[in-house]
């Protein structure tokens, strides 16, 4: 029995294409939030007299991680 089967490249590399974009914002978006958690426990290891010398206090260090994981 002969079987025909027909090959779209385009197809293929469209679902191609479609992968690797999401990989690629997987990676980034993984990337900002250890980004964003890294921040937050460098901050947080800091005495209150420390972020006091950097102008900030401890309430901030969230917003703070977040505006260099997302907004950057």
């Amino acid at each position: 029995m002969a079987y025909a089967t027909e090959h779209s490249t385009h197809a293929h590399g469209a679902l191609e294409g479609r992968t690797a974009g999401l990989v690629a914002r997987l990676r980034d978006a993984l990337a900002r939030r250890k980004l964003y958690r890294q921040t937050i426990r460098e901050l947080g290891a800091l005495s209150n007299r420390e972020l006091s010398d950097l102008g900030l206090h401890r309430s901030m260090i969230r917003r703070i991680a977040y505006q260099a994981a997302y907004e950057a």
